[in-house]
């Protein structure tokens, strides 16, 4: 029984009792997230009003059209729309030269062509062809992207001219899509969006959500490409710009990618173009991105594919005596395995060989689970 909830609330749900498999089980008793391999039996249900939580509950999915039935007609229609995003099937990242399927959970790879990057700056910069053959090299490792980006997003990162940041990318990019390699562009700048898509980019990712720049919007929507949506808490020069906090970090965060991919349908970016980043690490302390990992569920209400960044980011190393950022691997490929088993459909990553195996291993448990007699 769902206890009472103002008619004025906010709901939010989030999938939870996992099982790996529904064979055996009553039927309508589990729900599949998606396409993918994933199952569950409950719903935890969230509302909240005025900046606080109002109630919260965990209804099984075999009795959640009852029990939401009892709402009032505005909170029931918006807690069946979200779990019917939940299970909406994700279609394909469909590019020019590749379709990326998400069945299963697949691999962005960073390559950035910076000198201050908080955890590869300067390795690339300077060399196109070192920095093309580190894109091959991932490529042919198993990512299904590679996430070109030409300037630093980290704390305090000086602001960078977008001629420079073009002069950067580019000479990459020409290289990458001359062996047909599929690329995302990160930044945050129309012009730069421009640029890399004549060059042969095929994806925007943006740290802004298409903010930053007034411009960036109209740039998307004119090229037909994906875009992927991610939360910072600034849109300004410092995306980690935060001096107000969170009420509560992963409702908030879904209320603005919620707005964002709204602003991006009514602008004429179709849905099936659309992905979205809850921004680990951006303007979030360590209890923010610890309750993000474990809310990450959440996001599948948004409907569309979820692209999930952890790789060497800082609540790795405080976690584990400070560790540096090059001694982070096991809690990134750690991280990314979370992030898969609750839902995400593609994973960033700097170590792509280790990652790429881990989501060979969750596919071939969830696999077998599934099979299961």
């Amino acid at each position: 029984m769902l206890p009472e909830i103002p008619a004025d609330a906010r709901l939010y749900l989030r999938p939870t009792w996992f099982v790996p498999t529904p064979i055996g089980l009553a039927d309508g008793s589990a729900a599949r997230m998606g396409n993918g391999l994933i199952w569950f039996q409950g719903y935890e249900l969230t509302a909240r009003k005025d900046g606080r939580r109002v109630a919260r509950v965990t209804v099984p999915v075999a009795e959640f059209a009852d029990a939401v039935a009892r709402l009032p007609d505005a909170l029931a229609e918006r807690a069946l729309n979200l779990a019917a995003n939940i299970s909406a099937q994700r279609p394909p990242l469909v590019l020019e030269r590749r379709t990326i399927r998400f069945d299963a959970p697949q691999v962005m790879a960073i390559l950035n062509i910076t000198p201050d990057s908080f955890s590869d700056g300067g390795k690339h910069v300077g060399d196109p062809q070192a920095a093309a053959d580190a894109g091959f090299a991932m490529a042919a490792a198993g990512a299904a992207l590679i996430d070109v980006g030409g300037e630093s997003t980290r704390p305090k990162a000086p602001k960078l001219w977008e001629g420079d940041e073009i002069a950067r990318v580019v000479p990459v990019i020409e290289k990458l899509a001359a062996a047909g390699v599929p690329i995302s562009i990160d930044t945050r700048k129309a012009a730069v969006m421009e640029a890399a898509l004549a060059a042969g980019a095929a994806v925007v990712n943006d740290v802004s959500a298409l903010l930053h720049d007034p411009q960036a919007m109209e740039v998307a929507v004119s090229a037909g490409c994906p875009v992927i949506l991610m939360h910072a808490p600034s849109s300004g020069d410092d995306p980690h710009a935060n001096p107000d906090g969170y009420g509560d970090v992963v409702a908030d965060v879904f209320d603005m990618l919620e707005a964002r991919v709204a602003a991006c349908l009514a602008a004429g970016v179709a849905r099936e173009k659309i992905m979205v980043d809850p921004g680990l690490g951006f303007g979030k302390s360590l209890g923010d991105n610890l309750a993000l990992v474990n809310g990450l569920a959440v996001f599948q209400g948004l409907g569309v594919p979820l692209l999930f960044a952890g790789s060497r980011k800082r609540l790795i190393g405080a976690l584990s005596n400070e560790a540096p950022a090059a001694e982070r691997l096991g809690g990134s490929v750690g991280l990314a395995f979370r992030a898969v088993e609750l839902g995400a459909q593609m994973v960033r990553v700097h170590d792509v060989k280790e990652s790429v195996q881990a989501l060979h291993l969750w596919r071939g448990l969830a696999d077998a689970g599934l099979s299961a007699v």
